[in-house]
């Protein structure tokens, strides 16, 4: 293993979290060269993966990054498979929980070395949502390092992978970034979107943001950031445009209608200059974005995906130097 200095990391949720994202792309980049050269750092190790809502890519590549770094993976569906877990404190549990997330959070430490956990937001109380209450509860009562594998109001592994793919892609020092609101024929969260922006407002890019009026992302987010509600001059000059839906802040949890101009067609690309289109994935076809755009050699989708794994890595990595990881 090529000897590297790791500062620990004891819990990740936001990019608050990462003392430094430079040497942290950095670290990436080593990762991904060399993906199984820190194998005897997660040996005899386990992650647990807890979701409580489904996943294609944070659950593969978050399994195949501890697989690369040796460790042990066990993954439960808590909606499914485990039992309900009460959150509130000095609750009377005679109703529909049947276990305390002390006890869970507690015993799922006993078990694993660091815990991975996805939560979504219910998009009906924002207070709820913004307070993270089911991630924080993990936090507060695990003994282990724990991973955010998407929260209700951000998903900081996809803005890492984001950031990476990025960096490895720009032709200029400062590339002009837009994050596009586009449509969806369902409410999603805010989560991605405000990851996005903090994420990439740690970076040395001009970041605009464009969407329809009443779909402005949470001030905490955007603070200092240019909006423009006029797609069309928000693209012109664009070096990546990185399309996302999510639902309403301000009118908590409602979608758009008649919004379908909001699409990303090869017309809209033509905008821009020579822009490179970016969608965390899943993405609705020729609803979000055109076929003729997302199947187009300017397309980042799958390179974005690819690097889910390395930014996963990255953090077990940083992670399994934390003192409740060692062993001795």
């Amino acid at each position: 293993m090529p000897e590297i200095i790791i500062i620990p990391m004891k819990k990740f949720t936001t990019v608050k979290d990462v003392d430094d994202l430079k040497e942290l792309l950095s670290l990436a980049q080593k990762v991904k060269q060399n993906p199984f050269d820190y194998q005897e750092m997660g040996r005899n190790k386990t992650l647990g993966l807890l979701f409580f809502n489904p996943s294609l890519r944070t659950r593969l590549s978050t399994q195949k990054a501890a697989i690369n770094l040796g460790m042990n993976v066990m993954v439960m569906n808590l909606n499914n498979d485990g039992w309900s877990i009460e959150l509130e404190d000095g609750t009377v549990m005679n109703e529909g929980t049947q276990e305390h997330i002390k006890e869970a959070a507690g015993v799922i430490s006993q078990y694993c070395d660091i815990i991975g956990v996805r939560t979504f937001a219910s998009l009906t109380d924002k207070i709820d949502d913004y307070d993270e209450v089911i991630l924080n509860k993990f936090i507060d009562y695990a003994t282990v390092p724990v991973v955010s594998l998407e929260s209700a109001t951000l998903h900081p592994l996809q803005s890492f992978a984001d950031v990476i793919t990025i960096d490895e892609n720009k032709t200029k020092p400062k590339p002009k970034v837009v994050l596009t609101w586009a449509p969806h024929p369902k409410a999603l969260p805010q989560a991605v979107a405000n990851s996005f922006v903090e994420w990439i407002n740690e970076t040395d890019v001009e970041l605009v943001i464009t969407s329809p009026k009443g779909f402005d992302l949470s001030s905490q987010f955007t603070k200092g950031v240019e909006i423009n509600h006029n797609q069309n001059e928000a693209l012109a000059a664009a070096d990546f445009v990185y399309a996302k839906n999510w639902s309403s802040y301000n009118d908590y949890g409602k979608i758009g209608t008649e919004l379908d101009d909001w699409t990303i067609t090869k017309e809209k690309m033509k905008l821009t200059n020579n822009a490179k289109f970016m969608h965390c994935l899943p993405v609705r076809r020729n609803v979000v974005v055109s076929d003729e755009v997302i199947d187009s050699k300017n397309s980042l989708v799958l390179e974005q995906a690819n690097n889910r794994t390395y930014a996963a890595q990255t953090i077990l990595l940083k992670m399994l130097q934390h003192k409740s990881c060692h062993s001795d």
